[in-house]
């Protein structure tokens, strides 16, 4: 059983757990990323192979099926051959949301042995399946520059910028899963939900279709997905060699660092019966 600890909720603490953690929380990674191709005649090499599959599927539907245009002012981004670029650039943001935000309500109750460990960070777990869909979008988006080269015919420097867009959604998720990590101790239903969500928000988010085409009250709803904004800002410095807007980076960067501050602080209040109910 859990010993009674004071567990620190600041964020501060929340600096210190992750410094102080980190040869664990990279260990933990590297096992969760080989644990899933383990077994596997290709091994770690699949991480590359799908999303290439998952691209060359995108190409071939939407330029040879659909003949899709993404309908952009710019005429090369008016090319058939962008589409599929352009909705993978959204899927790589949303698969590194969803990873983490799916996995969340188990965290926990998914490793009770954890749970009786007194010297377990428990706090740390998100950080590990965050560092595995890291991971996954990082290959993924390398994937997208070759694809991009090959389509069209260069990469702007501003790809360059990616982690700075990609960063505040990496904060936002761990308050979210640091949050339903916790909650979902308490209430299993959480983890039937998610998945519903997850889904909603890919289709409510410029993934699938640019955010232009849309009537301006509708872009403003659509922003309320906190995908949104995230999924613009990347393909602006991954494809189209624009720089995000400032403004709205920093408000983002505010309110992501408020969320995983605030989730953080809940699940250091709440762990203290994580032993009693699992």
């Amino acid at each position: 059983m859990n010993m009674t600890k004071t567990h620190g909720a600041s964020l501060a603490s929340l600096a210190v757990s992750f410094w102080g953690n980190r040869p664990i929380i990279w260990r933990m990674t590297v096992r969760e990323v080989i644990s899933r191709y383990r077994g596997s005649v290709l091994g770690i090499a699949w991480s590359f192979f799908n999303p290439l599959l998952l691209l060359l599927v995108y190409t071939f539907v939407f330029t040879v099926v659909f003949q899709a245009r993404w309908g952009s002012a710019d005429a090369a981004m008016d090319d058939r051959g962008s589409f599929s670029i352009m909705i993978f650039s959204g899927m790589i943001v949303h698969a590194l949301f969803s990873e983490c935000f799916n996995r969340a309500p188990t965290l926990i109750t998914g490793n009770p042995n954890y749970v009786k460990k007194v010297v377990f960070p428990l706090e740390i777990m998100p950080w590990v399946v965050m560092g595995s869909a890291i991971f996954h979008a990082l290959v993924s988006i390398v994937v997208l520059l070759i694809a991009q080269l090959v389509l069209m015919g260069s990469v702007p420097w501003t790809a360059l910028l990616v982690p700075l867009t990609l960063l505040p959604l990496v904060f936002l998720t761990l308050g979210l899963s640091w949050l339903l990590a916790s909650s979902g101790v308490f209430f299993r239903d959480l983890a039937q939900l998610t998945g519903i969500v997850s889904t909603v928000m890919l289709f409510l988010s410029p993934v699938f279709y640019p955010l232009s085409g849309l009537a301006p009250e509708y872009q403003t709803l659509l922003y309320l997905n906190p995908l949104t904004f995230v999924i613009e800002a990347t393909r602006s410095v991954l494809i189209l060699g624009e720089l995000p807007s400032v403004l709205g980076l920093a408000g983002y960067y505010c309110v992501s660092i408020v969320v995983a501050w605030l989730g953080f602080a809940w699940f250091q209040k709440t762990r203290q019966g994580f032993a009693d109910v699992i």
